[in-house]
């Protein structure tokens, strides 16, 4: 949401913030790897601050930072037509194959109210696998499991998952949110879970993150890392 309710300077401003923010954080925390996703943000770094561009660039190289999604920008997925999601992907994936040489293959959604069944067949066609979303939560949409094969009306499929604990984290409570999902997720073997600070920019915070560490060190019979989308479909597809 880079420009949800205030004006684009504004976004601009929390876009910078956020990945200088974040990039330094990649210095500090060795396991850390920040997700983001949206080639317009991206562009907006490139234009006004290419330094920290070129130091998102050599993170990417490194594993450190991760570009998820990959599309243009994170779209309505209820009312726009099919050919306004193909440009959206191939804007966006164009940009960062270009820019960082990677092809992201979980697309991710988080907020949108509602996902098109004909997102199904243009994302298998774009070369996605997978697919992460928030909404629409249980109340809304109830389903038998929040990891399903979500099949589109001509027959292709996707593996997706519904992050039910939602995207984001109140500052300092990343560890909680962490804690609760442990309880409440003790049989499952390989499991998502979304954290950082929105939604005006922020995502981690060090507070945060020295949190996390502690609690994987405290963890004997979980392990607790910080990972990328694909990480999580890979074990899904197993």
């Amino acid at each position: 949401d880079p420009v949800w309710l205030w004006p684009w300077e504004e976004g601009v401003a929390a876009t910078l913030a956020t990945f200088r923010a974040a990039a330094q954080l990649c210095d500090e925390f060795d396991e850390f790897v920040f997700c983001h996703n949206e080639a317009l943000l991206y562009q907006w770094v490139e234009e006004y601050e290419p330094a920290l561009f070129e130091r998102i660039r050599v993170l990417v190289r490194e594993r450190r930072w991760h570009i998820m999604g990959g599309w243009y920008l994170q779209p309505d997925c209820n009312l726009p037509h099919g050919e306004s999601f193909v440009r959206q992907i191939l804007t966006g994936r164009r940009y960062f194959a270009e820019k960082f040489g990677v092809e992201p293959r979980v697309a991710v959604n988080l907020d949108p109210f509602g996902h098109s069944r004909g997102l199904v067949q243009i994302l298998r066609k774009s070369g996605y696998t997978g697919y992460l979303f928030c909404r629409p939560d249980q109340l809304s949409l109830a389903l038998p499991a929040d990891d399903f094969v979500w099949v589109g009306y001509d027959g292709s499929t996707l593996v997706a998952h519904r992050a039910a604990g939602h995207y984001n984290s109140s500052l300092g409570q990343a560890r909680a949110k962490a804690v609760g999902w442990l309880r409440t997720h003790e049989t499952l073997a390989d499991g998502l879970l979304l954290w950082g600070v929105g939604n005006h920019g922020g995502g981690p915070s060090r507070d945060d993150l020295a949190a996390l560490q502690s609690l994987m060190t405290a963890t004997a019979d979980r392990t607790i890392r910080h990972g990328r989308p694909e990480d999580y479909f890979t074990a899904l597809e197993k």
